[in-house]
């Protein structure tokens, strides 16, 4: 791999703006080369031979070479440039002083030596960036080291009085360090402190937000183990992700040295110049080299998360703190392609035994069609949002958009395309079997008499998925399903828990999933009145009742987006909320008038429906392509898209744009009386404008991470903030 890639592969995503930028200054030097390569051999014989000093004697993979102090011994002849150190006010620090480095390049006068200067000019300034980002989150972590230590006095404090409700102090924690500071400071654990603060680990249920809406989110302790359990909970997850940010803030400085000790190797192998040795000395002698507390902070981190929350077991605190990168397992991919074969084999075989037996002209297949396809189909939008999601995941990783970190998977545990696909194709099989078996039952004249239980198939199918997901062992990706379950039961339960993006993304894949819970009212309806046995539709498609209830299904999800935007307003981290759950009213008027006039018929609704679902496809167009996927910016650097994008070709972007549009005018087959076609029956129709869709959904999918990417870009946000279990009344202490 080379260099660059190597670099870019191993930075932190959302602060890819902050690291050197390697490419660049590549491509500065290759202009210097350019240049070297075009000059008389006259003038290349006159340039000074590369010292011995630039040898390589250690593979940078072992040390950085050049950081060291006796890599290179300088000398006044081979001196190529000197750097300067000049302190200065860094406003982003609030008035704290940052030295600023600037190089003086001593052989400007020389041919070509105009490029030189440019180059350290821009590698001045790229350090200079690296120095201030990394001071200003080194102040980050140390003011949240300060917090977490008042954090861990009230945990332990809490601990004895739960404990030991007669004690005051406890000489347990006297030989130990509890705090994040140096040990020879730390102090005993006093109850004193609960007399300032207030409890935030309350768990988060339907009941507790009833009885937050009348009274405080902090509530005075009461001393309880389950309360004391929460508040170890919550506070053990913000040592997590403190430590990974440690982690990254580590890594940060160590990649970014790296980088510019082979940058300037490379300077020095094409110029033949020594001017390495001065550079990387600077840099060594640098706060991002000398600066000891983040590798302080997380052996403090490492000690209290062992004492604390692991009981004193080192091996199973490490495994819990740094977690280990999810291996790609070869058997995934081979099933894979088996069950990708499976389906095709199975698809061939299905489609051979429908036209040898000419069942689509046989008096069977309309009543097929009304029963039969309905349950069937319900499996194959499963398969195709599946397949969308796989497609996402892949050029999300491809276009390194940090999706398991948005939807706040747990590290390690996040599923890859191949997961998906292994998920997507073992289904289908599974499907398209019950498929090709029940037309196989139908038709064969020794099974033709168990037509009841040849209609039953589907319904097995249903109740094997729904098995499969609650499934409580650890099998077929456990956390996953029970990260999924959480989300969904969130949705369900809508406002009553706080609405996260994973929460609200799930109620928006719902709503392009309108006709698959149609299909699920048509599970019910078909199976629980007993018409699977006459395998007859009638009394569910000409019922009042099932009608008011389709047009009640088709509005569920869409009411709760409007839910979750009251809620996000309500708590104010979004005021656009208001907006958007108008939005989302309006496509509950459009849906509601659609399907009422399909129901009614008349000049009337239709025109309501036109009308309703042109207001609905204007304000939703405009919401996906400005509010959620940032384009449309007329000044930005992109015209009409916006500064940052992720995708090399910018023409992707207005393809979107256009589809979206198309897509959400699949609508027009209603109010048009396009309800069915001389090859089509009216229930493939219906299944074909789903189809669409869903795929619309997932093209959204991609473009709406992709700008929920750039915001964490744009604000270095790389690790999540935990919710602290304790707040003090007096917040200088």
């Amino acid at each position: 791999m080379k260099p660059e890639a190597e670099f870019a592969s191993q930075t932190v995503p959302e602060w890819r703006e902050a690291y050197m930028n390697y490419k660049y200054l590549k491509t500065l030097l290759e202009q210097i080369l350019v240049f070297r390569q075009r000059q008389p051999p006259e003038n290349q014989a006159k340039r000074p031979k590369p010292s011995m000093s630039l040898k390589r004697k250690v593979s940078l993979l072992r040390a950085f070479s050049g950081l060291t102090n006796n890599s290179f011994i300088k000398h006044k002849e081979d001196e190529v440039i000197v750097v300067n150190a000049k302190q200065q006010v860094d406003e982003e620090q609030q008035g704290g002083e940052c030295p600023n480095y600037q190089t003086v390049f001593l052989r400007s006068s020389e041919d070509g030596g105009d490029l030189d200067l440019v180059f350290f000019k821009r590698l001045d300034d790229e350090f200079n960036k690296v120095v201030r980002f990394y001071k200003t989150k080194v102040e980050e972590v140390v003011r949240e080291a300060g917090e977490l230590n008042n954090q861990m006095d009230a945990l332990i404090a809490l601990r004895i009085k739960v404990n030991n409700p007669s004690m005051e102090v406890t000489e347990e924690h006297q030989d130990h360090p509890k705090r994040l500071e140096d040990a020879d400071e730390h102090k005993m654990a006093s109850l004193e402190v609960l007399d300032r603060v207030k409890i935030n680990a309350t768990s988060e249920t339907p009941r507790s937000t009833f009885r937050n809406v009348f009274n405080s989110l902090n509530v005075d302790l009461n001393y309880s183990r389950n309360e004391l359990k929460n508040a170890q909970g919550k506070l053990k997850q913000a040592f997590l992700e403190f430590h990974e940010k440690l982690r990254l803030l580590k890594n940060y400085a160590f990649l970014n040295q790296m980088a510019f000790s082979k940058i300037m190797k490379k300077y020095d192998k094409i110029t033949s110049r020594n001017a390495s040795g001065v550079y990387l000395q600077m840099v060594e002698e640098s706060y991002l080299s000398q600066s000891e507390e983040v590798a302080k902070l997380i052996e403090r981190v490492e000690a209290v998360f062992i004492k604390h929350f692991c009981k004193g077991d080192r091996q199973r605190a490490m495994n819990t703190l740094r977690l280990k990168s999810k291996r790609e397992k070869h058997r995934v991919t081979f099933f894979v392609g088996v069950f990708f074969g499976c389906s095709l084999a199975l698809v061939v075989a299905i489609i051979t035994s429908i036209h040898a037996r000419d069942l689509l002209q046989g008096e069977g297949h309309t009543k097929y069609m009304n029963t039969i396809f309905p349950l069937y189909s319900l499996f194959g939008f499963i398969v195709l949002h599946m397949l969308m999601y796989a497609g996402n995941i892949y050029f999300w990783v491809r276009y390194r958009v940090n999706y398991a970190f948005i939807f706040g998977f747990k590290q390690g545990t996040e599923m890859g395309f191949k997961q998906i696909l292994l998920l997507t194709f073992g289904l289908s099989v599974l499907i398209l079997a019950a498929v090709l078996s029940n037309l196989e039952m139908e038709l064969d004249p020794e099974t033709e008499s168990y037509k009841a239980w040849t209609e039953l198939l589907p319904l097995g199918l249903v109740i094997v998925v729904v098995l499969m997901t609650i499934c409580p062992f650890n099998i077929l990706y456990r956390t996953n399903r029970f990260f999924f379950l959480v989300c969904l039961w969130h949705c369900i339960c809508a406002p009553l828990y706080m609405v996260t993006l994973p929460d609200f993304f799930l109620a928006d894949q719902f709503t392009s999933q309108v006709q698959l819970l149609r299909n699920i009212q048509f599970y019910v309806c078909y199976y629980g009145w007993g018409d699977f046995k006459k395998r007859d539709a009638t009394t569910c498609n000409e019922s009042n009742i099932f009608e008011i209830i389709s047009i009640v299904i088709a509005v569920v999800p869409y009411w709760i987006r409007v839910l979750q935007c009251i809620r996000r307003f309500c708590e104010g981290s979004d005021s656009t909320q208001a907006m958007n759950g108008l939005k989302y009213l309006s496509t509950i008027a459009a849906v509601v008038s659609r399907t009422i006039y399909i129901q009614r018929r008349g000049t009337s609704l239709k025109i309501l429906a036109a009308s309703t679902s042109g207001v609905a496809t204007i304000f939703n167009t405009y919401w996906d392509v400005v509010m959620d996927w940032g384009l449309l910016c007329r000044n930005s650097e992109n015209p009409w898209l916006r500064d940052k994008l992720i995708l090399p070709n910018r023409s992707v972007y207005f393809l979107a744009m256009v589809l979206n549009v198309i897509l959400r005018l699949a609508w027009m087959q209603t109010v048009l009386d396009f309800h069915e076609a001389p090859f089509l029956h009216r229930n493939a129709l219906i299944a074909i404008v789903a189809i669409l869709e869903i795929i619309r959904r997932g093209i959204w999918n991609f473009f709406r991470l992709e700008n929920e990417h750039l915001n964490n870009v744009g604000k270095f946000r790389a690790v999540k903030s935990m919710p602290l279990p304790f707040s003090y009344e007096n917040k200088d202490l």
